[in-house]
C-alpha cells in the first residue's frame, strides 16, 4: 500500500504542514496529541542542523502557538516515491506585523497512516519579503 494513496506529492504536503499547523492554532487541545497525531514517536526533525526529537518538537509549537501567525504555503515542486516526499516550497508568514518569506527545501519519511517519521530540511529566510506577493489568507496555516 502507498503511503501517499495516490495523493498529488505537492497536495499531500500543502495539506498536512496546513492541517497541522491549523490544529494547533485553532484549538486548546494539548499540544503533544495534535503532534502525534502527524508525527511519529520516534519523529527525528532536522532543520539548519538542529535536530528536533518529539519533546523538542512539542516545545517548539509553544511560541508559535502563542504568537498565532498567518500565512500561507506555496508549493514549488514536490515528488514522492514509496514513502518519501522531497519538496520545494515557500512559506509566507506574518508574525507580529513582520512579513517573512521563508524558502524550504525538504526531504521526509511518512508512515502509511500519514504521519511524519523523518524529515530534513534547509531554509533561508527573507525578511524583506514583497507583501503584495504574498497575498496572506487567514485561516491557511504554516508551521514557523
Amino acid at each position: 500500500m502507498s503511503t501517499f494513496n495516490g495523493a498529488d506529492p505537492k497536495q499531500f504536503i500543502t495539506d498536512f504542514f496546513t492541517s497541522f499547523t491549523d490544529e494547533l492554532l485553532r484549538s486548546d487541545e494539548d499540544a503533544a496529541l495534535v503532534v502525534d497525531r502527524y508525527h511519529t514517536p520516534d519523529i527525528v526533525q532536522v532543520a539548519d542542523g538542529r535536530r528536533m526529537d518529539r519533546d523538542k518538537l512539542i516545545a517548539h509549537t509553544r511560541p508559535v502557538r502563542k504568537n498565532r501567525p498567518t500565512g500561507r504555503m506555496e508549493v514549488h515542486e514536490a515528488v514522492a516515491h514509496g514513502d518519501q516526499i522531497a519538496a520545494r516550497y515557500t512559506m509566507y508568514v506574518q508574525n507580529r506585523k513582520k512579513d517573512l518569506a521563508i524558502e524550504v527545501y525538504f526531504f521526509g519519511k511518512f508512515t502509511s497512516d500519514g504521519r511524519l517519521n523523518q524529515a530534513h530540511m534547509l531554509t533561508r529566510t527573507d525578511s524583506k519579503a514583497d507583501p503584495a506577493k504574498q497575498q496572506l489568507v487567514e485561516g491557511q496555516g504554516v508551521s514557523a
